[in-house]
């Protein structure tokens, strides 16, 4: 087996990085590794084609033993035991590292994935600015307003979680005898290999969120490979941590199970709701009128659905040992418009308060200023406690049913959500094309999750043809191909450079045409993987 890489992008560091014996490492990952990937990522296809039918998606008997046996996950470190609060965002720049780091937050999901561009020169330079961090030595400074930004050392700060790529996604800055590597196996094994025995020693690490699963038996591969690479490095058994997404409808079903697999190095469970949505309609994008998402504005967490996904993922977690984390707060201030923040700010507390009095042990947000208000409303539902993990859900019973009621859902699907869907969508990979994974959008803040929605939502009307509640207009290709257009020209009004435009913005309406025409053979799986292709890439050889 040989590897190559591209070149060693411009980045501090970066000769370390992907120093020969890291580069070795991945080798071996992807040696004892890919081929498991490659069938679990072909059996995902295959479990599909029988969606279409929504009752071929069920609780698995086979594993009905898990789901009703006496066991727990390993008891939770230090390190890991308050987590009320948790801020999320991309690894690369340094300065937003070091403000996630320092924000008051319990966490830093420090996100390797769906808020992050993964071109080559992110991808080291993310794993750089974690290496700096787990050794207290992350600092920078702005070239152009000369202000220096470095860890604080007044207040605790931080403990990092990393979430790596989810297995869809290739590296195609690394090869493996001439393919491109697995992402997933570049972003963990790099980390792992610089950090794992400095994050060992002082007790705070290595963590991982581990995102996109669709089956157990994907759990059980990121146990394995936690396995073999702490007895690789000579970390002691069970040092590693991992936090998985369940955001993904086939995931709902097995909660119990990922949790089994994963039971020497899980640590929790996570409410993905961006990602769960956008599963729920690519899963059924077929099946037809009862799986019709209403406009992603309308689909809240108090939906009964969601209501099941959630009440089930924290009485799983607790009766297993482990952490139920809440969904993504992604409302972010807006300081020229206070009413605006004061509105989004209310939300949020809304939001947090129903997943704190649920039992959650902790939730997300996508900005420091919101750190306080999670952190408020945690800290009154759990007081001196650092979980509520002894909280057990017993009235809680979850059916399949329940779990697919998507026809109860409140909301209409409006042409006014078709345009703001094709506008989030093409903004969004507009700017993740040009490096930046995170975009703020009318308050929000979207990453790809939220751009998948709106893409998917969109080839599902059209191809079952719904009507527009507030203009009795049918939902058509040749529709949305007006709108679209309309949209376009709007954003380059607001982009206002055509150079700027027509390298990021062009692409972008023409990948999201494509995504959103109804036609089966256009229809990605995930939209970062056609977009993934349009970033550069160049080889040679390293190791």
């Amino acid at each position: 087996m040989t590897i190559s890489i591209s070149r060693i992008p411009e980045v501090n560091g970066a000769e370390e990085i992907l120093s020969i014996e890291a580069l070795a490492f991945i080798e071996k990952l992807h040696e004892k590794f890919a081929d498991t990937r490659n069938d679990l990522l072909n059996a995902r296809g295959e479990r599909r084609q029988q969606f279409s039918d929504a009752r071929a998606i069920d609780f698995d008997p086979e594993t009905e033993h898990v789901r009703t046996g006496d066991w727990k996950v390993a008891e939770a470190p230090e390190a890991l035991r308050d987590r009320r609060v948790e801020i999320t965002g991309p690894a690369s720049p340094a300065k937003m590292a070091i403000n996630a780091l320092n924000s008051g937050a319990k966490v830093w999901l420090a996100d390797l994935e769906d808020a992050s561009t993964p071109n080559w020169s992110n991808v080291i330079d993310a794993i750089a600015n974690l290496s700096a961090a787990a050794r207290g030595t992350l600092a920078f400074t702005d070239e152009k307003s000369g202000k220096s930004y470095a860890l604080r050392n007044d207040a605790p700060r931080a403990v990092v979680v990393v979430r790596p790529r989810g297995w869809h996604l290739p590296e195609n800055n690394v090869l493996i005898n001439g393919k491109p590597a697995i992402g997933a196996l570049v972003d963990f094994g790099l980390h792992f290999f610089h950090n794992a025995k400095v994050l060992a020693e002082s007790g705070q690490g290595p963590f991982y969120y581990l995102p996109k699963m669709e089956h157990y038996l994907e759990s059980r591969l990121w146990n394995e490979i936690f396995t073999f690479a702490q007895a690789e490095l000579g970390i002691e058994h069970g040092t590693v941590r991992a936090t998985m997404l369940i955001e993904t409808i086939p995931a709902a079903f097995q909660m119990d199970e990922f949790l089994y697999e994963l039971r020497d190095h899980a640590a929790g469970l996570n409410a993905g709701r961006w990602d769960y949505l956008f599963s729920i309609i690519k899963t059924f994008r077929e099946a037809g009128e009862a799986f019709i998402m209403p406009d992603r504005s309308a689909v809240s967490m108090t939906a009964p659905m969601m209501r099941a996904y959630t009440e089930l993922l924290v009485k799983t977690c607790h009766k297993r040992g482990a952490f139920a984390m809440g969904g993504m707060a992604a409302f972010i201030p807006n300081r020229r418009e206070p009413d605006v923040t004061a509105a989004a700010f209310d939300k949020v507390r809304e939001d947090k308060t129903r997943e704190a009095n649920d039992g959650f042990d902790g939730s997300w947000v996508a900005h420091p200023d919101l750190v306080d208000i999670c952190k408020e409303i945690f800290d009154s539902v759990l007081g001196d406690k650092p979980n509520q993990i002894d909280r057990q859900r017993p009235e809680v019973e979850v059916t399949a049913a329940q779990l697919l009621d998507i026809a109860s859902a409140p909301g209409d699907v409006t042409e006014a959500g078709v345009r703001a869907n094709l506008y989030v969508a093409v903004n969004y990979v507009a700017v993740w094309l040009s490096g930046n994974g995170a975009v703020a959008i009318h308050n929000l803040m979207e990453d790809a999750a939220t751009a998948e929605i709106s893409r998917s939502q969109i080839w599902q009307q059209i191809r079952n043809k719904v009507v527009a509640a507030d203009t009795g207009n049918t939902i058509t290709a040749q529709l949305v191909s007006s709108i679209l257009d309309e949209e376009v020209e709007r954003l380059r009004s607001e982009v206002n450079n055509e150079e700027q435009f027509a390298a990021y913005y062009q692409p972008a309406a023409e990948l999201i045409a494509q995504l959103t025409s109804g036609k089966d053979e256009d229809f990605a799986d995930f939209l970062t993987t056609p977009a993934y292709e349009l970033l550069d890439k160049e080889f040679v050889t390293k190791a």
